[in-house]
C-alpha cells in the first residue's frame, strides 16, 4: 500500500492528526496546512469468472509463479460502470466478448485495501491474452480449486450457486502455488 508523504495540494508534510468525525475522534494522514484528509478509501477492483465453452477459464498473470492462476481482474476507470469495466477488461485480457453477465458479489481485500465486485461472465470468441498475462486453462466445476483470498471466495460463492462444494487449496499447496510472489 500506498504511503502518501506530503500534501497534494501544498506540499506540507502530512501527519497523522486527531479530527472529530462522525464516529468519534479518528486519527488519519492530514495536512496541517490546508486541512486536507488522505481518506484511504479502498480502491474498487473488478473480477470475472469466465465461462468459456463450458468451462471456466483462468489466467496467468507475467509476474506470477508458474503454478498460479486466478480470476480475470482489473480496475474500475472513472465514467464506467462496474458491469462495463469487467466487461471491459474481460475483452483487453483475454480478447473475449461478453455476452452475460450476473453479479456474483462484493468480497473485501483488505491486505491491497480493495473491494472486490465480481461478476460471472458468459464469454464467446477466441482467446489471444494481452501481453499482461502468459497463460490460460479452462477447468471444469469439479475441478476448480478456490484460493484464501477474495477472488477465490467469489469463486467458492459462485461454485455453491452451481451446485459444487468447493474445494480450497490447503496451506502448503497455496504456499507452493504462490512461491516466488510473496
Amino acid at each position: 500500500m500506498t504511503r502518501w508523504n506530503y500534501c497534494p495540494q501544498c506540499a506540507t508534510p502530512l501527519e497523522m492528526l486527531p479530527q472529530q468525525e462522525d464516529s468519534g475522534i479518528v486519527e488519519r494522514l492530514r495536512c496541517a496546512g490546508c486541512g486536507f484528509t488522505h481518506w484511504n478509501n479502498p480502491t474498487p477492483v473488478l473480477a470475472a469468472i469466465v465461462e468459456y465453452r463450458g468451462q471456466v477459464l483462468l489466467a496467468r498473470n507475467a509476474a506470477w509463479p508458474a503454478k498460479m492462476f486466478a480470476l480475470i481482474t482489473g480496475f474500475m476507470e472513472a465514467g464506467e460502470t462496474p458491469q462495463e469495466g469487467i466487461a471491459r477488461e474481460v475483452k483487453e485480457e483475454t480478447h473475449l466478448d461478453v455476452q452475460s453477465l450476473d453479479l456474483v458479489g462484493v468480497y473485501d481485500f483488505q491486505r491491497m485495501n480493495q473491494v472486490i465486485i465480481a461478476y460471472h461472465a458468459v464469454c464467446e470468441g477466441e482467446v489471444r491474452l494481452s501481453p499482461e498475462l502468459v497463460d490460460w486453462r479452462l477447468y471444469d466445476l469439479p475441478d476448480l480449486k478456490c484460493w484464501p483470498a477474495g477472488t477465490g471466495y467469489a469463486l467458492a460463492d459462485w461454485l455453491r450457486s452451481r451446485g459444487h462444494e468447493p474445494v480450497f487449496f490447503t496451506a502448503e499447496e497455496n504456499a507452493e502455488r504462490r512461491r516466488g510472489l510473496d
